[in-house]
């Protein structure tokens, strides 16, 4: 059963097409990614199916009873509207019910008249049973950080916009959901939430995402925008980079074919006389169809971002006891730090707990409150910020380029133009003359780590330079970070590129100290996970304990058999020991070299041991309070 049909839709602005007669269906309970180059039409295909703008042919249809929701990357809400009346903007009768409910409840402690209306409100909600759909709603807000409902839109960052985006679209419970790069501006854990619902739920989904974990964990059939055409994929992402290479082959293959078949057929078009041509009207149409098919372009670019990194001196980055607070809130407290040669470190935090903060003292563009950040003599940075590019109307590519260097110096000491560097980044000459403001979001992107990148720095400082990039882009990076040969400190949501690329975390958490990890981003929250289930088991056999050594209490006092007195004897060796073997244990997972099979296991041990311990420790004392 179809909920949404495509048939034979083209788009084209000016001269370039993005897409031609492509034609699909996203039936009940599909979940499907939608990729693409940057600028190669997807955020356009999104708005065309939602009806924001209008194709140049063809029909979108979406099956009539079905609930529709959508969400682009850059959510659009009335600037002076609360965050409440944001998420429960709508026609839905119920969320109007909900959303009088919560602001009343708010506001009823302090205003009687809201007092009142609470009475009637709890009656509605009780007659249109909404209480467990009420619940529902906290519990999405409070996965997404919504807490304080009275602020305004236009006070919000862009992060918290899109988070009040998902809220009001999950909310609704759509029947099919549209996503535009959801996890933008997330941070991890958002964006490991956000996983786990979108995989569970029974909806249709179609979304744009470059996060590679989150495409092989959600999606079960990918499309591809490439070439004006669509091509399919029934599987999740690693299928389709087996497949999708599979079908370049092939069209390497054809296009040889048909270049060569074009040859003969041009060489025999030629020796035929004028007076003939009519009598082989078929065999010139089929020329055509051939010519088109030889002329046709494998996209095999590449950038090759192979800058001359300037020389490291011995002295790095040292950070002495430095602390940053903004007013009562402490966000950097106490942290020292010596960079060493060629470190790759990952930063993770939630939303607000000081990652960009802390970027900023390191480059010196924010003073610490107190503590001393030393740069070593030879430093020189190249920062990548969250910042949109900036430009000057009527502004083109390569002028953009040009005032950081007219010349820049290649990986190998070659030197070579601005153009021709423009050109490793996938702007070919045509491109280079646009205007900027015409270029897409991934595509000003791209722009803007050129930039960076040109200033031939050794210390580069990336702020979620994944956003907006393509698949394509994003593996071209990521094989350049790999052999820079400077220190990287990075801050990324997408958690394929950060495993990759780090070799340590700094974690940052709210109002705490900074935490090294000795591993990668998938190791961090293994260890943390496996934490978290030992503090849960051993609450857990507390609470089912307690009561048991509360009636110990009551017990008649005697003396402690022979068997026990050995028991009792032999209880603090062997808590002794478990402890030891839990140590042991903890260090193997702080090195970080282990396989992830390996922390999982030891993850287990660890729970194991931890219920151990408590019930020996509680034997202990129940034989203890007997032998007085």
């Amino acid at each position: 059963m179809n909920y949404l049909s495509i048939e034979k839709l083209s788009k084209q602005f000016g001269e370039r097409h993005l897409f031609r007669e492509i034609s699909f269906g996203i039936s009940q309970g599909q979940k499907v990614a939608l990729l693409g180059i940057n600028g190669s039409g997807k955020s356009t295909l999104l708005k065309i199916i939602m009806g924001q703008i209008e194709a140049d042919e063809g029909e979108v249809s979406f099956r009539k009873d079905i609930r529709v929701a959508f969400l682009g990357q850059n959510p659009d809400f009335m600037p002076n509207h609360s965050i409440l009346d944001a998420i429960f903007d709508g026609d839905n009768k119920e969320l109007a019910i909900i959303r009088e409910y919560e602001y009343h409840l708010h506001r009823s402690e302090q205003h009687p008249e809201s007092q009142e209306k609470l009475m009637e409100l709890i009656g509605q909600m009780d007659a249109a049973q909404l209480w467990d759909f009420e619940s529902y709603v906290k519990q999405v807000m409070g996965q997404l950080g919504i807490h304080d409902t009275d602020r305004i839109i236009e006070s919000l960052s862009g992060g918290q916009k899109k988070r009040v985006g998902l809220a009001k679209v999950l909310i609704q419970k759509p029947d099919f959901l549209v996503l535009d790069e959801p996890t933008n501006h997330l941070d991890l854990e958002t964006i490991e939430w956000l996983e786990q619902y979108l995989s569970t739920q029974n909806m249709s989904l179609l979304l744009v995402t470059h996060d590679r974990y989150f495409l092989e964990r959600v999606t079960n059939e990918i499309k591809e925008l490439s070439g004006e055409a669509l091509h399919s994929y029934k599987g999740n992402y690693s299928y389709f980079l087996e497949k999708k290479a599979e079908r370049e082959l092939q069209e390497e293959v054809e296009i040889g074919k048909a270049r060569s078949l074009m040859k003969k057929e041009l060489d025999w078009i030629r020796r035929q006389p004028k007076a003939r041509g009519t009598k082989a009207k078929y065999r010139i149409d089929a020329f055509e169809a051939t010519k088109e098919k030889a002329h046709k372009k494998v996209d095999k670019s590449q950038m090759k971002l192979e800058v001359n990194g300037r020389r490291l001196g011995g002295k790095i980055l040292e950070l002495d006891h430095i602390s940053k607070s903004y007013g009562d809130l402490q966000v950097i407290q106490d942290f020292s730090y010596i960079f060493k040669r060629g470190e790759r470190i990952g930063i993770v935090g939630k939303n607000g707990v000081g990652k960009s903060t802390f970027l900023n003292l390191l480059t010196g563009s924010l003073s610490s409150d107190t503590g001393k950040v030393e740069k070593g003599g030879t430093i020189e940075f190249g920062y990548y910020t969250q910042d949109e590019l900036d430009f000057k109307p009527g502004q083109k590519v390569i002028d953009i380029v040009k005032e950081i260097a007219d010349v820049v110096t290649m990986g190998k000491g070659q030197q070579v133009s601005a153009s021709q560097f423009l050109q490793h980044f996938q702007f070919p000459p045509k491109k280079q003359h646009d205007f900027v403001e015409k270029l897409s979001g991934g595509e000003k992107r791209r722009l803007q780590l050129l930039r960076v990148l040109i200033g031939n720095p050794n210390f580069l400082i990336l702020d979620e330079p994944t956003n907006d990039l393509d698949l394509t882009t994003l593996g071209i990076l990521e094989d350049f970070l790999q052999h820079f040969q400077g220190c990287i400190l990075l801050v990324s949501h997408d958690r394929y590129f950060m495993d990759r690329l780090v070799d340590h975390i700094f974690v940052l958490e709210k109002e705490k100290p900074i935490k090294d990890f000795p591993g990668n981003y998938t190791q961090y929250r293994e260890a943390k996970l496996a934490e978290e289930q030992s503090k849960e088991s051993t609450q857990d056999l507390k609470a089912k304990t307690e009561p048991k050594s509360e009636k110990t209490k009551t017990v008649q006092k005697r003396k402690l058999s022979f068997k026990e007195r050995q028991e009792f004897e032999g209880l603090e060796k062997e808590i002794s020991d478990l402890e030891q073997k839990k140590e042991r244990i903890v260090e193997q997972m702080n090195i970080g070299s282990g396989s992830h099979d390996e922390l999982m296991t030891w993850g287990r041990e660890l729970k194991e041991l931890d219920v151990e311990i408590e019930a020996k420790e509680l034997r202990w004392l129940e034989l203890s309070e007997i032998e007085g």
